[in-house]
C-alpha cells in the first residue's frame, strides 16, 4: 500500500478507477479497458467534483445526469459507482441500503447475474441513467433528458422556485460521433438552444479497426460550431486544471449546448498498449497490467485495491455534496406545495410514474358508419382527449404530424421551441433516428412521450425501439400508412414486412386496432402500461366504424384477441382472424361462406402480445383446438402467424413486396378480398 501514498489523493482516485477497470477486464477475459483508463480523470472530475448527485437517492428527480454513451467504456461507470457508493432501489425506486456495485460484482464483471454487464443497463445497475449499448444511443437519449429538463422547468418552476435546473453531462466516443443518430440529435439540441446539455468527446482517434484516420478525419469542432454549439478544448484529458476549467463554461441555464473536446490517449500508462487499437476491446494482458501498475505506481501485486482514502475522498465529496443538495431541494419543493398544490402533485405523479384522475373521461366512443375513418384519423381524436388531461405528455412526429394526426390542437398545447420550452408538440424534423432515442429521454424523466411517422420508417428507429423494450419505457408509438393500403407511394412506402419486425421485438406491445372503437380502446390500454412500449399501427384509408350493437365489444382488445361475430353454430365450422384493415374482410367472407352453409367465427386480433398475456383458458375459448380449419387476414407478410394457424390453417396476404396503384386495386390485386378469404375457409376445411 505505501507505492499509493506517492501521489495526491486525486491522483489516487483516479488510478483506482483505472486499475478496477483493468482488473476487471482482465478477471472476464473480455471486454474494454483502454478508455475507462484514459477518461478516469473525466469521470472523476464529473462525479466528485461537479455532479448535483445523491447517491442514496439516485432518482431524485432533480440530479444531474451522467450518460456514458460509449457504453463499452461501461467499467468506468461502475468504478465511478462503486466509490460514490451509489445505493440499489427496489422495483418502486426506493433505496434498499444495498450498494449498486458491490466489489464483489466488479470482480464478477461480464458475468451472470453482476450488476456489471458488458453495457450498462438500466433498472438492472441503479445509477445507470440509460442502457447504452449501440454506440450514439445514450447520445441521442441524453438530448430527450435535456428537453424534459427544459419542458418541466418551464412548466413547473415559479420565482423563487427554481425546481428544476439539472444539467446533462454526456461522454461519448469517436464511435458515438460517426452515428448518424448523433448528428440528428445535435443538429436538434442545437437549434432548440438546449444548453442544459454537455457531451464530452473523447478524441483519442482510436477505433477496434485502428486509427480514426481509416474513416473519418471531419472537424468536428466546426461542424458542432454549425449546429450552434458552444466548443471548448482540453489538450490533455490529465491536465486536471485544463479538464475542470472546460467544465466551469458549462452552464445548464445557457442558451447553447456545450460539447468539451477532450484529447487522451487509450490506455494511458500501458507501456506497450496505450495508443493502439489492441487496448480497446481485449484485456491488456497480465504482464501489461504489471508493467501498468508499475508506471501508476500502484502495487503490481493488488487486485481489485480500492485504498479506503479514496473512498473517503468520494464520501467527502459526492457524498457529502449531493445529500446537501437533495435536502434542500426537498424542502423547497415542501414550500413550493404549500404554494402551489396542483402543480406539486403533477410533480409527485411524475415521479411515481402515475396518471392524473380522470385521464380517460373524454375518449370518444364512435357510433357505427359504413364510411368510417382512417384509424389515424381517430387515433388524433383520441389522442388529443387523452394529452390534454394528462399535461406531462409530450411528443409529436418525423415532419408527418399533419398526416399522422399526432398534432395536439386544443388551446394550450402550445410548440416546444427555444422561445418555448412549455410546448407540448415536438417537431423533429425528418430524423426518425433520433425522434427514438430523444423519446427514450422523455420517457426516462418521467414524462410520456409519443412518437409517430409512417410504419415504413419504423426501420430508422428500430434500434431505439428496442432499446425502449429492454428499458422497459412507456413510450408510445404512432406508426401510420400501415400496409399496401397507402396505394399509390408503391413498394418503398407499403411496408409489407414491419409489424412482424416489430413483433419480434421482447416487450413491445403492438396493437393494429381495426376500427375507430378499437382504436380509442388501443390507448385506453397504452396509456396503463408502465412498463411496455406500445406500437400502434394505423391506416391510411378509411375504415368501417364497425356496429358494436350487432358484433363484439371494443373493449375486447384490452385481451388482445376476441370474438368479434359469432358463428350460427358452436363450435364453429372454421375461424376467421384478421387484424386492423383486414377484420372487416373477414367479416364479408363471414357473409359469403354463410350463405355457402358454413358457419364461420370472426375474431379480431389487434394485439398478439396482449393474446399471448390472457389466461390459457380465455385463450382457447377464442381459438378452440377443436377447430383446426382457421384462416389469418393481414396486409402483410406471414411471418409468426404460423402459431394461430396450425397444420390446416391458411394465410392470406403479402408474399413478397407491393406496387403502385390505389389501395382498392392493390387489395383486390394480392388477393385480400372477402371472395379469397371464404375460398381459403373453404380449402381449409377439404372442401377446395
Amino acid at each position: 500500500m505505501a507505492e499509493t501514498h506517492t501521489c495526491s489523493i486525486e491522483q489516487l482516485a483516479i488510478n483506482t478507477i483505472r486499475t478496477l477497470s483493468m482488473d476487471a477486464v482482465e478477471a472476464a477475459k473480455s471486454g474494454h479497458p483502454g478508455t475507462p483508463m484514459a477518461l478516469a480523470p473525466v469521470g472523476y472530475v464529473v462525479f466528485n467534483e461537479i455532479l448535483r448527485y445523491d447517491p442514496t437517492h439516485p432518482l431524485w428527480i432533480n440530479r444531474d445526469r451522467f450518460v456514458l454513451s460509449c457504453g463499452h467504456a461501461s467499467m468506468l461507470l461502475y468504478s465511478l459507482l462503486h466509490l460514490a457508493q451509489v445505493q440499489q432501489v427496489d422495483e418502486n425506486g426506493r433505496p434498499t441500503g444495498e450498494l449498486a456495485v458491490p466489489l464483489e460484482h466488479i470482480q464478477q464483471f461480464r458475468q451472470l447475474h453482476s450488476r456489471c454487464p458488458g453495457h450498462p443497463e438500466y433498472r438492472h445497475t441503479s445509477g445507470v441513467e440509460v442502457t447504452t449499448g449501440p454506440l450514439g444511443q445514450g447520445a441521442g437519449t441524453s438530448v430527450g433528458m435535456a428537453i424534459a429538463g427544459k419542458w418541466l422547468a418551464a412548466r413547473y418552476n415559479r420565482p423563487g422556485f427554481d425546481l428544476f435546473n439539472y444539467g446533462i453531462y454526456v461522454l461519448c466516443s469517436d464511435g458515438d460521433l460517426m452515428e448518424g443518430i448523433s448528428s440528428e440529435a445535435a443538429s436538434l439540441a442545437g437549434h432548440l438552444k438546449l444548453g442544459n446539455l454537455c457531451w464530452i468527446y473523447d478524441d483519442n482517434q482510436i477505433t477496434i479497426e485502428g486509427h480514426t484516420s481509416l474513416a473519418f478525419s471531419e472537424d468536428v469542432a466546426t461542424r458542432f460550431q454549425a449546429y450552434g454549439w458552444d466548443v471548448h478544448r482540453v489538450g490533455d484529458v490529465n491536465d486536471l486544471d485544463a479538464l475542470r476549467s472546460a467544465l466551469k463554461q458549462f452552464n445548464p441555464a445557457g442558451e447553447r449546448p456545450t460539447l468539451i473536446i477532450v484529447k487522451s490517449i487509450i490506455a494511458w500508462g500501458a507501456p506497450n498498449k496505450q495508443n493502439t487499437h489492441e487496448a480497446h476491446g481485449a484485456p491488456l494482458g497480465e504482464e501489461e497490467v504489471r508493467l501498468t501498475k508499475q508506471f501508476y505506481g500502484w502495487p503490481v501485486d493488488a487486485k481489485f485495491l480500492v485504498p479506503p482514502e479514496v473512498l473517503e475522498h468520494f464520501r467527502m465529496g459526492i457524498g457529502t455534496r449531493g445529500p446537501q443538495l437533495r435536502e434542500q431541494w426537498e424542502a423547497l419543493f415542501a414550500r413550493y406545495a404549500e404554494n402551489y398544490s396542483q402543480e406539486a402533485d403533477e410533480i409527485q405523479k411524475i415521479i411515481n410514474g402515475e396518471l392524473p384522475d380522470g385521464w380517460d373521461r373524454e375518449i370518444p366512443t364512435f357510433p357505427a358508419d359504413a364510411k368510417g375513418l382512417a384509424t389515424r384519423a381517430s387515433s388524433g381524436k383520441v389522442l388529443n382527449a387523452i394529452a390534454k388531461h394528462i399535461p406531462w405528455m409530450i411528443g409529436g412526429s418525423a415532419d408527418l404530424a399533419p398526416s399522422n394526426n399526432t398534432l395536439l390542437t386544443f388551446p394550450d398545447a402550445g410548440h416546444f421551441a427555444a422561445n418555448n420550452y412549455a410546448g407540448r408538440n415536438l417537431h423533429y424534423g425528418i430524423r426518425e433516428h433520433a425522434m427514438g432515442a430523444i423519446s427514450n429521454g422523455l420517457a426516462l424523466t418521467g414524462l410520456r412521450p409519443y412518437a409517430g411517422t409512417f410504419l415504413v420508417f419504423s426501420d430508422y428507429m428500430r434500434p431505439s425501439i428496442r432499446l425502449a423494450a429492454l428499458m422497459e419505457l412507456p413510450v408510445l408509438y404512432i406508426f401510420t400508412h400501415d400496409s399496401i393500403g397507402v396505394g399509390e407511394d408503391g413498394p418503398t412506402h407499403q411496408p409489407v414486412e414491419h409489424v412482424a419486425a416489430l413483433r419480434a421485438i421482447p416487450h413491445l406491445v403492438v396493437i393494429r386496432p381495426a376500427d375507430a372503437n378499437e382504436v380509442a380502446e388501443a390507448y385506453r390500454v397504452a396509456l396503463q402500461m408502465r412498463r411496455n412500449p406500445v406500437a400502434l399501427i394505423l391506416t391510411r384509408q378509411n375504415l368501417p366504424t364497425l356496429d358494436r350493437s350487432q358484433l363484439g365489444s371494443a373493449a375486447g382488445l384490452a385481451c388482445g384477441a376476441y370474438i368479434l361475430a359469432e358463428a350460427s353454430k358452436s363450435p364453429p365450422d372454421v375461424i376467421l382472424i384478421g387484424t386492423g384493415s383486414e377484420v372487416a374482410v373477414c367479416l364479408a367472407a363471414r357473409e359469403l361462406l354463410a350463405q355457402e352453409g358454413i358457419a364461420a367465427r370472426v375474431v379480431s386480433m389487434p394485439s398478439w402480445e396482449l393474446f399471448e398475456s390472457q389466461p390459457e383458458e380465455y385463450r382457447r375459448s377464442v381459438l378452440p383446438p377443436e377447430v383446426p380449419a382457421r384462416v389469418a387476414v393481414e396486409a402483410g407478410i406471414s411471418q409468426g402467424w404460423e402459431r394461430y394457424l396450425g397444420a390446416r390453417g391458411i394465410f392470406v396476404g403479402m408474399k413478397g413486396f407491393g406496387a403502385s396503384a390505389p389501395a382498392g386495386v392493390l387489395m383486390k390485386h394480392f388477393g385480400i378480398t372477402p371472395e379469397n378469404v371464404a375460398a381459403a375457409a373453404k380449402k381449409s376445411l377439404g372442401q377446395a
